[in-house]
């Protein structure tokens, strides 16, 4: 009779057991699927309404957890190249670092989906970060664009306000020009950027000053690829062109002027996988020490 008993109960002290592991994995487990990609390319997609509402996007909110359609500022990287003064991008340590490398960028942005959009895919295609240097008016057009670039890990640069010969204008106007495009960067995407190309190249001793003032680093470019002096090449001939312009004045450090135009969308692919048959790499603009003079 003992034994019967000492049975029951320990068959009823196992099911128990065995209801209380299952108990304890359906807690483990999360209780709804976790979100989609398509989830987060619609929140990522999403326009702000000015750069304010902008800020807030890009600003995580005051709970445990982050905001999913905040933008987080880029991971620190190891600096291990320098810019020159001749603006090539050139190893800090030759004897570690390579030098067979290019620094891609694109100015006069953002401008529409429909010529940003191939450029990021293709970007991404390749493994590449390029700087987008953009002008603060077309940032206050269109402040998801600029979101989107960086939400795809591209860099972002100042290109100034409005596009014009800061050469040509008072000291008080170049501050406003650049300090304007600082300002609603870090308002649209939550930080500041760290590089600025004047327009046209067109610079000078203020305009440097007031650029090292707000912590950017000043450049023109090495490599032009005249993608915006394309008026007199037939339409179907401009991104072998394009090509054509950027292999012509190739050097170790290039540092590539391009544009977001339709002609430079179908060019680029091709032009990335060129240079990198020649052994070329892609430098990470996070790579490049923005404290280091130019000499």
């Amino acid at each position: 009779m003992n034994r019967h008993w000492l049975a029951a109960t320990t068959a009823a002290f196992t099911l128990l057991l065995a209801a209380c592991g299952s108990s304890g994995q359906k807690d483990a487990s999360p209780s709804a699927p976790s979100t989609t990609a398509a989830t987060q390319e619609a929140n990522a997609s999403q326009t702000p309404s000015s750069p304010a509402e902008s800020a807030q996007t890009a600003t995580p909110s005051s709970s445990a957890e982050p905001s999913e359609s905040a933008t987080s500022e880029p991971t620190e990287t190891a600096k291990t190249y320098k810019m020159n003064k001749n603006y090539f991008i050139v190893p800090i340590d030759k004897e570690k670092t390579t030098n067979k490398i290019v620094l891609l960028t694109f100015d006069d942005g953002p401008k529409a989906p429909e010529t940003l959009n191939p450029l990021l895919d293709t970007l991404d295609k390749h493994k590449a970060k390029a700087i987008f240097f953009v002008n603060g008016y077309r940032v206050k057009a269109h402040p998801e664009l600029l979101k989107q670039i960086a939400d795809r890990g591209q860099i972002v640069g100042n290109h100034s306000w409005d596009h014009i010969d800061l050469k040509k204008e008072p000291a008080a106007k170049v501050e406003k020009q650049i300090g304007d495009v600082q300002t609603i960067v870090e308002q649209t995407i939550g930080y500041e950027p760290m590089f600025f190309r004047p327009p046209f190249g067109s610079g000078g001793d203020e305009v440097r000053k007031v650029a090292k003032a707000n912590g950017l680093l000043y450049m023109t470019w090495s490599n032009g690829s005249l993608d915006w002096n394309m008026a007199k090449t037939p339409e179907e001939k401009r991104p072998q062109a394009v090509i054509d312009n950027v292999l012509e004045q190739l050097h170790p450090g290039s540092n590539i002027l391009m544009h977001e135009l339709a002609w430079t969308d179908k060019a680029l692919d091709d032009l990335l996988t060129q240079l990198e048959s020649k052994g070329y790499s892609f430098v990470d603009p996070n790579a490049i020490d923005t404290t280091i003079a130019p000499q």
